[in-house]
């Protein structure tokens, strides 16, 4: 394998546990909306969860706090997360993600390039999540998809 590949991680605090009714149509919709993302042209990887139906990446807890949750992906650029994101079902639940996610008054999304082959941990994640907060966007970690096309393969 050669070349550079996106990935990026997406963090959120749910509202309640992940079994109660009012993030329950969130839980529900996981699968359905994971399945449709690892089927995409351009996906290439998706950090899991147990397997469990309807619990999605749950397991994987930021900080240790059972309602912080992540979502860690790698695609082969920026276009083919995009046209998932929003082109797909996927926007819709997007759109409406204040009825199950607090607002953060912190950084929760970052990208960055990796080379092709490679495979990120939540932990890398965290940290380039950190990095950008600290630093802002940068090589290292960026927010923005313009940004990613512009810097494809330099950082």
């Amino acid at each position: 394998m050669t070349g550079m590949h996106l990935a990026e991680l997406n963090i959120g605090r749910l509202l309640a546990p992940t079994d109660d009714p009012r993030v329950g149509e969130f839980m529900a919709a996981l699968d359905r909306v994971n399945g449709l993302g690892r089927r995409m042209p351009g996906f290439v990887w998706m950090m899991e969860g147990s397997g469990a139906p309807g619990t999605g990446n749950t397991e994987a807890k930021v900080g240790g706090d059972p309602r912080f949750i992540s979502n860690l992906t790698v695609w082969e650029g920026v276009e083919a997360l995009e046209n998932f994101v929003w082109n797909t079902v996927h926007r819709q639940f997007y759109e409406r993600r204040a009825e199950w996610f607090e607002v953060l008054g912190q950084m929760h999304f970052v990208m960055w390039w990796i080379p092709a082959g490679h495979t990120p941990t939540l932990d890398e994640g965290l940290a380039r999540l950190a990095h950008r907060a600290a630093q802002g966007d940068s090589r290292i970690a960026r927010r923005r998809a313009t940004a990613m096309r512009v810097s494809a393969g330099h950082g």
